[in-house]
């Protein structure tokens, strides 16, 4: 059974940064990565990145957002700059399995305010 717990998010001012950390257990396969949901939207994919390091991102965070994963310890990170108020959101880890399912974990916010 995969888990996945995430921590690092908070209140920045716009132009701030902030780390995202996943710590994920279970038989983790190929894909992680980073959803986000904005207050009244919908669930948007954010960033993903293979166990080989390849990653791709949604445009609006290009050039900002890095996403890096550590194999031996199953984690993944998303490194967040630049931060613009649109950012604002629950973030959540997710990683597929061995069997090709998809898990996430429960959340963690980020706000960026005045």
């Amino acid at each position: 059974q995969v888990q996945l717990a995430e921590s690092g998010g908070g209140l920045v001012q716009p132009g701030g940064s902030l780390r995202l950390s996943c710590a994920a257990s279970g038989s983790i396969g190929i894909v992680m990565g980073w959803y986000r949901q904005a207050p009244g939207k919908q669930r948007e994919l954010v960033a993903t990145i293979t166990r080989t390091g390849s990653t791709d991102y949604v445009n609006s965070v290009m050039g900002r957002f890095t996403v890096s994963r550590d194999n031996a310890r199953n984690r993944v990170y998303l490194q967040m700059t630049d931060l613009k108020f649109e950012d604002t959101g629950d973030y959540y880890c997710f990683a597929n399995d061995m069997f090709g399912g998809s898990h996430w974990g429960q959340g963690t916010q980020v706000s960026v305010s005045l």
